[in-house]
């Protein structure tokens, strides 16, 4: 094992690599804690003095070089903008924590899952394509009121899931990868249990994470196991739903589905996926709104208040997290 690093406060450096995200942190420098420096670094080529980074902000969009992380001696957390983390794990250095987006998308992400959920069963694109033609068509649709829910998924999204449902008076089941009592949810069932539930829901709302225990995890028996009419709203990642077993549920017209995500990602113009009945797709646009950036610049500053301070950080979801204590004068990491 390497000897312990004594960190001084200038060594805590924050790379930024969204230009509006370092703007506004700069814009308040005083919202920093004392030994944190925050700088520019896009990952589009070799950082600038790569020994002093501590800390790396990914962009939340853009194309990012990730194997440069390599290269950062220092590097302590990687931090993503993102939820999902599924691009950034596999060049994530030993001895590096990466925390995720902790509740940065959960407002906007859960409105747009029940904005396509209401779209669907109301007819909404219909209408649009109505007006397109001067057309006046009134037809009676299903409510979201009385809809029977299953929100497959218990973390921070799938919460925001279920709060934004509950008043739309649902009856919402939720599903994560064990069954407990969640004191903010309810009972929570257990992934094993969604043969035997997926036949009484009407609708289905997919939150979860992409990695290996949930790719593929929407695939055809669970398809095939949702009754005639019912929704499928994916709001997780695209690769969660086996796209072939959704083309073939589709074709048929038995089920309907709106995709905030898809598989593949950009979906190509002539994907049989913009064509199929009951289909609704928005290009993954969840967390897209203006409600991302207050929430980022809040998380991004307590995270770098709690490096600062020692404390426990947020959202870390892979590698070794950062040791208590680490961050100030005086303080030290394990390398």
């Amino acid at each position: 094992m390497a000897p312990e690093q004594t960190l001084q406060p200038a060594e805590i450096v924050c790379a930024v690599a969204d230009a509006r995200v370092l703007e506004q942190l700069l814009e308040q420098p005083g919202d920093l804690p004392d030994g944190v420096r925050v700088r520019g670094w896009d990952l589009s080529g070799p950082a600038a003095d790569p020994g002093e980074i501590t800390v790396v902000v990914p962009p939340y969009v853009a194309a990012a070089r990730l194997e440069l992380l390599a290269d950062l001696p220092n590097l302590r957390l990687v931090q993503t903008l993102t939820a999902g983390f599924d691009t950034v794990a596999p060049h994530l250095p030993a001895g590096v924590a990466l925390a995720n987006a902790v509740g940065v998308h959960d407002a906007s992400t859960s409105e747009l899952a029940v904005g396509l959920a209401i779209a669907v069963l109301r007819g909404l694109p219909q209408f649009a394509r109505d007006q397109d033609q001067g057309r006046w068509a009134p037809e009676q649709r299903r409510s979201l009121a009385d809809r029977r829910v299953l929100v497959l998924g218990a973390g921070g999204g799938g919460s925001a899931v279920v709060a934004r449902l509950l008043p739309f008076e649902t009856h919402v089941t939720v599903v994560a990868s064990r069954a407990r009592d969640d004191a903010r949810l309810g009972p929570v069932h257990g992934v094993g249990e969604l043969a035997d539930l997926l036949p009484a829901h009407d609708v289905v709302i997919v939150t979860v994470p992409l990695n290996d225990a949930t790719r593929g995890l929407v695939d055809a028996a669970f398809l095939a196991a949702m009754p005639d009419g019912a929704l499928l709203v994916n709001v997780a990642r695209g690769p969660v739903v086996r796209t072939d077993a959704l083309v073939a549920e589709l074709r048929t017209g038995r089920l309907l589905a709106a995709l905030d995500v898809t598989d593949p990602e950009p979906l190509d113009p002539g994907h049989e996926l913009w064509h199929l009945p009951g289909v609704l797709i928005s290009p993954h646009v969840g967390g897209s709104t203006s409600a991302m950036m207050p929430r980022a610049l809040a998380l991004l500053r307590e995270q770098l208040r709690r490096i600062a301070a020692g404390d426990p950080l947020l959202g870390v979801v892979a590698g070794t997290p950062w040791a208590a204590g680490t961050g100030r004068a005086g303080a030290h990491l394990t390398s």
